[in-house]
């Protein structure tokens, strides 16, 4: 599901991109990226919204602030480390992300939380005025490992609120 492309490259205002973020082949690291792509196969009937997009991006560094340029909203879904119980579910607002550095408990070395206060400090003008984390909490995060059973098992529930929040956020666009 992606905007038709206009050729600039650009986004129209008031519209919303989804962003799965992690390692696929690194175990449950890859949570980002699976609960996106569920979200995009469960509500794939409602998904014909010109103002939603969805991206993946496997360890995006610092061109995760070229994903969000120029869109009013976004979603990110990331595994996070915050010391629940694997397959937590927690929504973050981009306040609390600091609390997620590679400093303490990110499951990146340079990470969403970082990237974010860089991109804020530099290109802020650039980037949604709102950003949300869905954080899924990360079990074993191991080179060449699948999703643990409890994050597999918490999929579903966090393609649930990726659509809840995709749709506040049309109702407030």
């Amino acid at each position: 599901m992606n905007l038709p492309d206009d050729g600039t490259g650009r986004s129209e205002a008031g519209t919303i991109v989804v962003i799965g973020v992690g390692q696929s082949l690194r175990g449950d690291d890859g949570a980002g990226l699976a609960a996106v792509r569920l979200w995009y196969a469960t509500y794939q009937e409602k998904l014909i919204r010109p103002a939603v997009r969805m991206e993946l991006a496997e360890l995006p560094g610092i061109s995760l602030l070229s994903l969000l340029e120029g869109y009013q909203s976004a979603i990110l879904v990331d595994a996070v480390r915050s010391g629940s119980i694997p397959g937590t579910i927690l929504q973050i607002t981009e306040g609390q992300l600091d609390q997620f550095s590679s400093g303490s408990r990110s499951a990146h070395g340079w990470g969403v939380a970082e990237t974010l206060t860089l991109g804020r400090s530099t290109v802020s003008e650039q980037l949604p005025r709102k950003i949300i984390l869905i954080g899924i909490e990360a079990g074993q995060i191991k080179l060449g490992e699948n999703l643990s059973p409890q994050v597999e098992q918490s999929l579903l529930e966090a393609a649930r609120l990726i659509e809840q929040l995709v749709s506040e956020a049309l109702d407030q666009a």
